[in-house]
């Protein structure tokens, strides 16, 4: 299969962003196209002693099995409750590097990740940065099956256009913890994305949100023009 531009983007930000990796760490693994070329970095590095005595998180059963074929050494959540570093993708990078993350169906377990580490690293190319959040893709909510539906007016009321995710077959969508996603598209943007992630934190049925702020420390962005770091 032809590489595209974006093939060559998420590469280049990959190659930067598996040197961060150093030996004897604990790290959570994203998911997604965007950390698929950087499992494989960190493969090849493993297998050639460039770094030693890494272990793994993944924050999805694809990047596990994608981990375990490669031979990356995983570990769980509860083994290592406290992770050194944390690298992940992301669907939207905004000012101060607030994200949205989750349109790949793995935003609790990516959250869970991201706060376990002392450092969260996102890898992006330059099509995801955004002067406001949820200008290009919905922010996608994750709730519980029953009752789902009643959460709709909750959504509209919050100036979202929501729209239950479903699968290839028609079916609903459900997350590896079994839930559904409702994607909640706001048709100018976010105007308080920290607003509208409290909101969401006190509705029951919701699960989590793919609102990630202020938890990025800093982005590994891959343009035309090269690869470039952004701190928080």
């Amino acid at each position: 299969m032809k590489k595209t531009r974006s093939d060559e983007l998420k590469r280049a930000a990959a190659e930067r962003a598996v040197l961060f990796i150093e030996s004897g760490t604990a790290i959570g693994l994203g998911t997604g196209s965007t950390i698929r070329p950087l499992l494989e970095l960190l493969a090849s590095r493993l297998a050639t002693g460039a770094v030693r005595g890494v272990v793994a998180v993944p924050t999805s059963e694809d990047t596990a099995h994608r981990c375990r074929a490669l031979g990356i050494p995983l570990v769980t959540l509860d083994e290592y409750p406290e992770l050194d570093l944390a690298i992940d993708g992301a669907d939207e990078v905004g000012p101060r590097l607030d994200l949205i993350k989750g349109l790949g169906g793995a935003l609790l377990r990516e959250k869970l990740v991201a706060l376990a580490a002392k450092r969260f690293v996102v890898v992006a190319d330059e099509s995801k940065r955004v002067r406001r959040l949820g200008t290009r893709v919905p922010v996608p909510v994750e709730v519980i099956p029953f009752g789902w539906s009643a959460l709709l007016p909750f959504f509209e009321k919050l100036g979202a256009t929501p729209t239950l995710r479903r699968a290839a077959d028609g079916t609903p969508y459900h997350t590896d913890g079994g839930h559904y996603v409702v994607d909640c598209r706001f048709p100018h943007g976010i105007k308080d994305p920290a607003a509208l992630a409290r909101a969401l934190a006190r509705r029951p049925g919701i699960v989590e949100d793919g609102l990630f702020l202020r938890l990025a420390h800093l982005a590994v962005i891959a343009g035309a023009k090269g690869v470039k770091l952004l701190r928080r």
